[in-house]
């Protein structure tokens, strides 16, 4: 019984969206805001029946509004938490700023095949290294996954549906999806947050150089996700901040948070939109990533 009432409510609100009225139509949309993605096809089948292409705009618009308020207030409750799982619901999320209709169980099947290959060439006396060298072999020759050099500002590079399905994304997305199927494997790997290129770190024991105290939960190595799952060390992060001028503070050698994660995602996807002249898309994704910040 509540349903109906609520789709009458909707129905008598959308029904009102092509008064003349400005200030009436600001009233009623923030009204149909309100109901959020249970407006949207109310709001479909009305733009269906209309010819008038001022108000077909009017209505497109709504419906990217009610998008845009759904998926900036799910990624505010999801990067609050450094769960893998988390971020794994906050990039579907960011996919959906372009592909509404985006299908989490094709995306869920494509992780799980790259899992299960893995998983069946891994064993338990495997060392880090060699952990890391297994998994690339299955990452980078079994499913082809590359940096796409040739497109690189391309948007489709950060929306984990077109990464899955192209086998081709930017540092940040091949990244993701390798620290995920990783994770998923209980390999320790985390995000690093590098300027102007985001990398990954395997995790774990070590003792300080200086104190010889023991340390947890900080970087062995680095690996290259971009460039075919290449390792290398902290030296190596020195000599890339040294060549961009940059001091080469801690943040740049530790594992970073969901929300900088998905931050830097957004931050990608203006830049893309404006290498592609696409300023509204532009405008809309960094008005998302400054609430978010």
């Amino acid at each position: 019984m509540v349903g109906k009432i609520k789709d009458r409510e909707i129905k008598a609100l959308v029904s009102m969206v092509d008064d003349p009225d400005p200030k009436v139509f600001r009233e009623i949309s923030g009204k149909i805001l309100h109901y959020g993605e249970d407006a949207i096809p109310f709001l479909e089948q009305c733009m269906e029946r209309m010819d008038d292409e001022a108000l077909r705009h009017r209505l497109e618009r709504l419906m990217k509004d009610i998008r845009y308020h759904t998926i900036l207030h799910a990624l505010k409750k999801l990067v609050l938490k450094d769960d893998p799982a988390e971020l794994f619901q906050a990039w579907i999320w960011v996919s959906r700023l372009h592909y509404p209709d985006i299908d989490q169980a094709a995306i869920d099947g494509e992780i799980e095949a790259i899992r299960k290959d893995a998983w069946l060439e891994m064993n338990d006396n495997l060392t880090a290294l060699e952990q890391v060298k297994v998994f690339n072999h299955v990452f980078y020759g079994v499913h082809r996954f590359s940096g796409n050099m040739d497109h690189f500002h391309d948007p489709d590079n950060s929306f984990i549906n077109r990464v899955l399905k192209t086998r081709r994304g930017n540092p940040l997305s091949i990244g993701l999806i390798y620290m995920l199927v990783a994770r998923s494997l209980n390999m320790p790997i985390m995000g690093i947050n590098l300027p102007e290129h985001f990398v990954l770190a395997y995790m774990g024991e070590t003792i300080d150089t200086e104190s010889l105290q023991m340390q947890y939960d900080k970087p062995l190595f680095y690996i290259n996700a971009f460039s075919n799952g290449d390792m290398f060390s902290a030296k190596e992060i020195n000599d890339f901040l040294d060549k961009l001028d940059l001091e080469p503070l801690p943040v740049f050698f530790e594992a970073c948070s969901n929300r900088e994660i998905i931050l830097r995602m957004l931050n990608n996807l203006v830049i893309s939109y404006d290498h592609a002249g696409e300023e509204e898309k532009k405008a809309d994704i960094a008005a998302i990533r400054d609430k978010l910040q």
